[in-house]
């Protein structure tokens, strides 16, 4: 029932052509739970058959992204943190969710809207975070671009390259997550070593 509603959603998707993946997107980096994987590897798929323009993917993945994410920015920069844990509820934000999200985003600090981004289960939600700690709004459309748009680049190059062999895409899929939280682990020691240089 599942694989067909998101079938369904798909097919509605690409008949809305580039601004369904915007608007899709856009819902996917809101407090709305919804997998990227369902838009950008079909429409990766759809640019290796010359139906759709990678770089156009890109544009409106990144955009609706960034939209989603700053929904969530300003949520909870206007609402606060008693009204998000007393109402979250209503909107999919979970208590718990949201003191993970707020551990990470103290553990990491800034650059965690970037890491934050290419983490399932923490990438919908670590914008709340950053709202409610006042993050600089250019720092946070930066870190965040930069991290979505590395998320939706590997997920649409991976229905580029593989297409319809959803076996394939599973097994890659859990390959690159491996991969991105390696790298994750990398940047964010480099991250901090050079500030510690800066600061000496």
């Amino acid at each position: 029932m599942l694989h067909d509603l998101a079938q369904v959603l798909v097919d509605l998707i690409f008949d809305w052509g580039y601004l369904g993946i915007f608007i899709m997107m856009a819902i996917e980096s809101s407090f709305i739970p919804f997998p990227s994987e369902i838009v950008l590897i079909p429409a990766g798929y759809l640019a290796s058959q010359g139906e759709m323009s990678i770089s156009m993917i890109m544009l409106s993945a990144l955009g609706g992204s960034l939209l989603g994410a700053l929904v969530n920015y300003y949520l909870a920069l206007t609402l606060g943190r008693k009204i998000l844990i007393r109402y979250g509820k209503y909107f999919f934000i979970k208590t718990q969710a949201l003191e993970k999200m707020e551990e990470f985003f103290d553990k990491h600090g800034h650059i965690s809207t970037f890491t934050g981004r290419l983490i399932p289960g923490i990438r919908q939600l670590i914008s709340i975070p950053a709202g409610l700690a006042r993050m600089n709004l250019v720092q946070f459309s930066l870190f965040t671009a930069l991290g979505a748009g590395l998320w939706a680049l590997v997920l649409t190059l991976l229905g580029y390259f593989i297409g319809e062999n959803q076996a394939l895409i599973n097994t890659y899929l859990r390959e690159i997550t491996i991969v991105v939280l390696i790298s994750l682990v990398i940047i964010v020691g480099v991250y901090y070593g050079l500030k510690k240089l800066r600061n000496k």
